[in-house]
């Protein structure tokens, strides 16, 4: 099934043509990531299917509606999460506390947040840590803790929302090594056992050819391949304007 479809997507600044027709799309169950050099079009083309931008030209499907022109709010009611490259969470509340806010939204509950909130949710928000392998520390506090767990106290924080389709940019910005693949294989794993559909950008390459199911590639705002990672390592062209000799 298709979480995400992306047909023909233009989005100009001025004279500049940040993305130029581009197409792709994203099964459930799925990661796919999107790569390229700065400037390429990727944070462009994820704000337009997180709802900050508007499309010029082109349509974005998730799930068969329209999501194109519609709020980020609204687009998150839908069913599409997203991290960022900068975690976001609130440093002085613990671990589950933050899960049990991201839950209090998500089941339109806010408005008692500050009196009840501790009560709601526990054991749901404690749930959400296990699958991150983060339960152990609930009762911390965020400002505590090394910059890897905050990776996945966020993307606890994600799966609160029940997420069909979840975008991640730059989801290891930041983390060491270890870490970075470690994350991804958490997400990878929790996409083929939910069939949540994860689209992701990322600089490290290692992360991407060992975790992406398939790989797009934009380059000047075009899309230039895509495929699974082999074929996209083997891409002339990708090789010649990103890769380099770095998979040689």
């Amino acid at each position: 099934m298709t979480a995400l479809a992306a047909r023909n997507l233009c989005k100009a600044y001025g004279g500049v043509q940040a993305v130029d027709d581009v197409s792709f799309s994203v099964a459930a169950g799925e990661v796919l990531a999107m790569i390229g050099p700065n400037g390429a079009g990727k944070t462009t083309c994820f704000n337009m299917v997180n709802g900050q931008l508007l499309p010029d030209k082109g349509t974005l499907e998730f799930e068969g509606r329209s999501i194109a022109g519609r709020a980020p709010r609204e687009i998150w009611r839908m069913g599409v999460g997203r991290t960022f490259q900068i975690t976001a969470t609130f440093a002085s509340m613990t671990v589950r506390e933050n899960v049990q806010m991201a839950l209090l939204s998500h089941y339109r509950r806010l408005a008692s947040l500050f009196s009840v909130a501790a009560r709601q949710h526990r054991e749901e928000a404690e749930g959400l840590l296990e699958r991150v392998g983060m339960r152990d520390q609930a009762e911390r506090a965020c400002a505590v803790l090394a910059y890897g767990d905050l990776k996945r106290v966020e993307l606890a924080i994600a799966l609160a929302n029940a997420p069909r389709l979840l975008l991640m940019d730059e989801p290891t910005a930041g983390m060491a090594p270890g870490e970075r693949s470690e994350l991804m294989q958490l997400t990878a794993d929790l996409a083929r056992d939910s069939n949540i559909a994860v689209l992701f950008t990322e600089h490290d390459m290692d992360v991407v050819f060992t975790h992406a199911d398939r790989i797009v590639v934009l380059a000047q705002g075009r899309l230039i391949a895509q495929g699974d990672p082999a074929h996209v390592r083997a891409d002339a062209r990708v090789r010649e304007v990103y890769l380099g000799s770095m998979h040689a």
